[in-house]
């Protein structure tokens, strides 16, 4: 059953500006997701490596990313949930179907989202509304860091312009108070330094519990 907007609490955030100009947002967006969608798709040897976020692995991960990320594209879609949400936690990915299209499904339906002007309005999560900027400034960092997540457990390279990274922390870093770091906190663990000379990259990394200098543990080590 879809959930009672109007008995649900706000969440407040406070978002880059970046996130209400639709036509910067959407190119954001699309650059994350294609992105992703480049480094998602992976072998059935890969699906049971561990990654850096340490509690999933390969193929914990991906459905994790591929069920948020529909849950995203459906909230964004329709922020007042008329109609009913998928369950993220029951995603499961249907043999012969590529994780790619899906992430590239899913990136056309919050394009169209943006231009339909969902930054500008409240947005209905699970259990909060959360302003449309928000919500997207929490979906952009998040598929930035999961990427790269996922690029790093299968040994391939990943990058994220300055224009996107830049943005998506400043968010994060106004949105995670420590109590919602930790194991049973739902976000992030306990940030990580960084040097001084990091990148904005390895520094939204290190904000988000990981070593940005992480390699998959060789087999047999």
């Amino acid at each position: 059953m879809s959930p009672d907007s109007s008995d649900l609490p706000i969440f407040p955030t406070t978002a880059p500006s970046v996130f209400r100009d639709a036509e910067r947002a959407a190119e954001l967006f699309t650059q994350v997701l294609e992105r992703l969608a480049e480094i998602v798709d992976v072998g059935d040897d890969d699906l049971d490596r561990p990654t850096p976020c340490t509690a999933m692995s390969v193929g914990e991960l991906r459905t994790h990313v591929l069920g948020w990320l529909g849950y995203f594209a459906a909230a964004l879609s329709d922020p007042m949930a008329a109609s009913p949400r998928p369950d993220p936690e029951s995603f499961v990915l249907a043999d012969g179907t590529r994780a790619s299209d899906i992430v590239r499904r899913s990136s056309a339906d919050i394009g169209h989202a943006i231009a339909a002007g969902a930054a500008g309005r409240l947005v209905t999560m699970t259990s909060s509304r959360m302003q449309g900027d928000g919500v997207l400034g929490m979906a952009l960092g998040e598929y930035v860091i999961h990427a790269w997540d996922l690029a790093a457990a299968t040994g391939r390279p990943y990058s994220a312009p300055d224009d996107v990274v830049v943005p998506a922390h400043k968010f994060l870093a106004g949105m995670i108070a420590p109590e919602y770091r930790g194991p049973d906190s739902g976000f992030f663990d306990s940030e990580v330094v960084v040097p001084d000379d990091a990148s904005p990259l390895e520094r939204l990394l290190g904000f988000a519990g990981r070593d940005p200098g992480w390699n998959a543990p060789v087999a047999g080590v």
